[in-house]
């Protein structure tokens, strides 16, 4: 069943909610949090455009990306775990997507974990592709690093 999602700038009102949402989507995976004081330094950096998703007033998730003149990037994207599988993912990359091209953007990267399939298959499925790979990227707890692969969409 879907939901009716809002999604809304992020702003520096939301820099706490943001936070722990990020944090619970990604300590599951062993990777760091993004704190309240990382989200902040990213929203004030050139180019850089954060988005809340909302539904009935819930945060669901969080993506935050960056122009920088042809080219944007994906920096994170987090849906809270107990609202995925209902189209959240999709709508906030949807979302960047639209406004990266609208920006002047011909190419969006991202960097994912190689371990984590439900996000690598909804980037495939929005067309993205791996272009490389770094080894031993992204830190896992107390488990082995995981390599992040390395996509691309092309906008045009």
């Amino acid at each position: 069943m879907a939901i009716d999602l809002a999604l809304r700038l992020l702003g520096a009102l939301d820099l706490d909610r943001a936070a722990a949402l990020h944090g619970e989507s990604f300590l599951a995976l062993g990777e760091r949090a993004w704190t309240r004081q990382d989200l902040a330094g990213l929203l004030a950096s050139p180019g850089v455009t954060g988005l809340l998703l909302q539904a009935e007033s819930r945060d669901v998730g969080i993506v935050l990306f960056r122009v920088a003149a042809d080219e944007a990037e994906l920096l994170t994207l987090a849906v809270r775990p107990a609202e995925r599988r209902r189209g959240a993912g999709r709508r906030l990359l949807t979302a960047v997507i639209d406004r990266v091209r609208e920006a002047g953007a011909q190419t969006l990267f991202l960097e994912v974990g190689a371990d984590n399939p439900p996000a690598r298959a909804l980037y495939e499925a929005m067309g993205f592709r791996v272009i490389g790979t770094r080894l031993a990227y992204y830190r896992r707890g107390e488990g082995p690093p995981a390599d992040a692969l390395i996509m691309r969409l092309s906008l045009n």
